[in-house]
């Protein structure tokens, strides 16, 4: 199993600064026992001018505060002391290219009722790209999202990730590197941890809000085809339409943008190299380490630079 801290780790906890090792929580907790808990997934990298850079910090701690309140979780923390604290974390740490994981928790509760006070904890550690950087042999799972009926599906909460993880562990087992999860009319919606595209005749198509968890990384991907003049549509669609496309691709802070070789063993129609979609990948790269990018001539993208 991987190594996320040592003896010397630092995370924030409360208002302070203290070592992993040493951290404790209530085993009493409302979020161990019943997975209520809210969380973000945040990355920093090396930019291309030497310093260290949290990628989007406002937008995941807005949507950290979003989620605990759609939870009924209390949040009294102010997103710049925040951002400020992680970057303390980062510094403490030594390290650059991190992915940072906050975490809203709940005290010791066995019933139901709303809480009256809530915690929160920062952590970082390295780690490449969650999916790998090949391109992808994805499965269609027999794991449907939840029914937004049944939960708030637009929160980033602890609990909705066993469904993930089931999915995902499924998908592994049978030989496949990930798993896809329709919705409950079983349209397309989302992977495990990450929204996804299909790419066909130059343009892109993603699915909806509804049954998805609109991702922050997904919003980067619109201005990023904004930008280079690519065609988006939000819609509905199933996994036949999915097999007939050139390409497509996952998209997360965690994942990052990495494409697809397969899904359900039928392989996509043109070459990785040679879509849209490996420019988006490309513009993506590039602008999480503040690099200008100009794209080729090609796949409809107009020559234009994306600045951080």
């Amino acid at each position: 199993m991987a190594s996320y801290y040592n003896d010397a780790t630092v995370i924030f906890l409360n208002g302070s600064f203290v070592k992993a090792a040493e951290a404790k929580m209530d085993f009493y907790s409302q979020s161990l026992h019943y997975g209520y808990s809210v969380f973000e997934g945040i990355r920093s990298y090396k930019t291309e001018k030497g310093d260290t850079k949290i990628f989007k910090p406002a937008e995941h701690y807005e949507r950290l505060k979003n989620s605990a309140r759609a939870m009924n979780l209390p949040y009294a923390w102010n997103t710049d002391e925040l951002i400020a604290a992680t970057y303390e974390v980062l510094k403490r740490n030594n390290i650059r290219d991190a992915y940072i994981r906050p975490v809203v928790y709940a005290p010791a509760n066995m019933s139901f009722v709303v809480n009256t006070e809530s915690f929160i904890v920062i952590e970082a550690w390295e780690m490449a790209p969650f999916l790998g950087d090949k391109l992808l042999r994805v499965m269609t799972s027999s794991f449907q999202r939840p029914n937004p009926k049944g939960f708030k599906i637009e929160a980033k909460a602890a609990g909705h990730y066993v469904n993930s993880i089931l999915a995902s562990q499924d998908a592994k087992a049978k030989g496949f590197d990930e798993a896809l999860l329709t919705d409950m009319n079983d349209n397309i919606a989302e992977g495990p941890g990450a929204n996804m595209f299909f790419e066909k005749d130059g343009k892109l198509v993603t699915p909806p809000p509804g049954n998805i968890l609109p991702g922050i990384t997904r919003a980067t991907v619109f201005e990023i085809c904004k930008k280079l003049g690519i065609a988006v549509e939000e819609r509905l669609f199933k996994a036949d339409e999915l097999k007939n496309a050139d390409a497509a691709f996952y998209c997360g802070t965690a994942a990052e943008v990495v494409g697809w070789e397969s899904l359900d063993n039928v392989k996509f129609k043109k070459n990785w190299n040679e879509t849209v979609s490996k420019i988006v990948q490309a513009a993506y790269a590039n602008l999480i380490i503040e690099k200008e990018f100009e794209p080729p001539i090609q796949a409809g993208a107009r020559r234009k630079e994306i600045h951080a």
